[in-house]
């Protein structure tokens, strides 16, 4: 796999797991009759913005792409663990936005190697 490739694989599931989070879920909260969820609209929110810093990355950040992806992968363990702790186990959204993240977790370990080379 080519490194645009996996930059491109990086974004597309990042944004997706963003937007399932920052819409998808909060219009299941809207439609219940409840309020738009902060912490999902956070954490769709800082999943757009790692997309957006793996395809451009602010000039203050610019040689610590390590740095970057490790935190990529930290704060997407983290919704991870979040879900396992407080989620619904018996979502099947949920459980194809964690694989969306595990995968997610995997290309940016992947990159990360490439990066090493």
């Amino acid at each position: 796999m080519s490194a645009s490739s996996l930059r491109l694989g990086i974004v597309v599931l990042s944004a997706l797991t963003g937007l399932i989070h920052l819409v998808v879920l909060n219009l299941r909260y809207l439609a219940a009759g409840q309020s738009v969820n902060v912490p999902f609209t956070l954490n769709g929110l800082g999943f757009l913005a790692f997309a957006v810093a793996t395809v451009w990355l602010p000039p203050f950040l610019a040689g610590r792409e390590a740095l970057v992806r490790w935190a990529f992968i930290g704060f997407t363990a983290v919704t991870i663990v979040a879900w396992i702790v407080l989620g619904d186990m018996g979502d099947i959204l949920g459980w194809i936005t964690k694989a969306i993240e595990v995968a997610l977790i995997a290309l940016l370990f992947w990159q990360g190697r490439r990066a090493a080379v």
